[in-house]
């Protein structure tokens, strides 16, 4: 069987887990459960390449119970039936399923109980955002933990341990590749192992150097340089060049994204800095980044740089306001320093004495919403930048003129 090196140095000890320390190092809280020999069902989010499967390979090769893999999407419903059946066999079992964010109803319907009362342990996989992509029967039932992006260090650790492992046995690789391999791997160390293997059986005296490495991958490196032009540092650079009304810088930093093919991170700044950035003063813009990015995913390069570069010349020359940011943010911090109050008896459940605004003349009747010890609170503060937003002060305005 050709198994890949990634494959083969997979972990099989906790302490062998590269990065994710806030986890797997001593006295954290996978470490301690594994020590402990008590596994809970848990879900492990995060890029892909940055140790979701190694983690659960350590696991369970540690814990040495019982297990089966699947894929939500591979597998089919007569699959998980027999991992049922075979909890019910062995008085329990440890389910690894990657793609967990892609379990059908019907599946998830068949692992509930059992995930319940605890004969199924699950150990979800995805590279997906749980509280967004995945059931909440399912997620309530997991603990979730995030995994963190790696570092150049601990690319280079892995790097440097493939090197001494027995796959590669023979091989010479100076620092400079090794650096041009972290380089090329933006954070991923399965992909970082992918080049080093490719390099090592790419040659004929297992001799690896930066001119081999450009014959396998001449992509650009500089994106993904986190002590230089980092890739997080051209992040940040496009969303306030946006920010800032600057339609050209905006556009050059988009280039230097687009040929880094991260096209998810392209996609998730423009989702946020819209409603961030953009929002109340041009609402529209929200949809047609959506919009924008079905294109993207429907035509695929070269064609949806045509969509991208026409939505950010226009997120780039919007009127902008960011008092829906500030507005939701106020409230929050209100909410976590615990100014809450009790809510108004005539519009809880109960609704006693509420007045109903629809028999009112422009459907507006005086009454108090907000718990009397934060009836003055005021959380939007409305910007005048653009006619939308104008339009919204005075409507606000009125509001609050007639509450008073």
């Amino acid at each position: 069987m050709n198994e890949p090196l990634a494959y083969k140095l997979r972990p099989t000890s906790i302490n062998n887990v590269i990065g994710q320390k806030h986890l797997v190092s001593k006295d954290k809280v996978i470490y301690n459960m594994v020590k402990n020999k008590k596994i809970f069902s848990m879900i492990l989010y995060g890029k892909p390449g940055i140790g979701k499967t190694s983690i659960a390979n350590a696991i369970i090769t540690e814990l040495n119970q019982k297990t089966r893999f699947l894929n939500a999407v591979i597998n089919n419903k007569k699959d998980f039936d027999i991992v049922v059946e075979e909890a019910k066999m062995y008085k329990g079992i440890i389910l690894v399923m990657d793609e967990i964010h892609r379990m059908n109803k019907d599946k998830q319907d068949l692992l509930l109980p059992y995930i319940e009362s605890g004969l199924v342990t699950i150990i979800g996989l995805t590279a997906s955002n749980p509280y967004h992509t995945i059931n909440p029967a399912i997620r309530s039932r997991c603990q979730l933990f995030e995994l963190k992006e790696l570092t150049d260090d601990d690319i280079k650790e892995g790097i440097k341990k493939a090197c001494k492992s027995e796959y590669l046995e023979g091989i010479s690789i100076d620092k400079t590749s090794i650096d041009y391999i972290v380089k090329l791997s933006g954070g991923d160390l399965r992909y970082a192992y992918n080049i080093l293997e490719l390099a090592y059986y790419g040659t004929k005296d297992k001799v690896i150097n930066i001119d081999i490495l450009k014959s396998i991958n001449n992509k650009p490196v500089f994106l993904h340089d986190k002590n230089q032009d980092g890739y997080y540092d051209v992040l940040s650079a496009f969303q306030k060049s946006i920010r800032g009304s600057d339609v050209d810088a905006s556009l050059h930093y988009l280039a230097r994204l687009i040929e880094g093919g991260d096209f998810d991170s392209i996609y998730r700044r423009m989702s946020a800095l819209v409603y961030e950035d953009i929002g109340l003063a041009n609402p529209s813009m929200g949809p047609k980044v959506m919009a924008c990015i079905n294109a993207c995913e429907r035509l695929g390069m070269p064609e949806l740089i045509l969509p991208l570069g026409l939505t950010v010349i226009e997120l780039a020359l919007s009127p902008k306001s960011n008092s829906a940011y500030l507005a939701i943010n106020s409230a929050l911090k209100d909410i976590e320093e615990g100014n809450i109050g009790e809510i108004p008896k005539h519009i809880n459940s109960s609704a006693f004495g509420y007045k109903y605004p629809h028999d009112y003349p422009d459907a507006f009747v005086e009454q108090d919403y907000l718990p009397d010890k934060l009836k003055d609170n005021k959380y939007y503060i409305p910007k005048t930048n653009s006619k939308y937003e104008q339009a919204l002060k005075q409507m606000y305005d009125k509001y609050k003129k007639n509450s008073n």
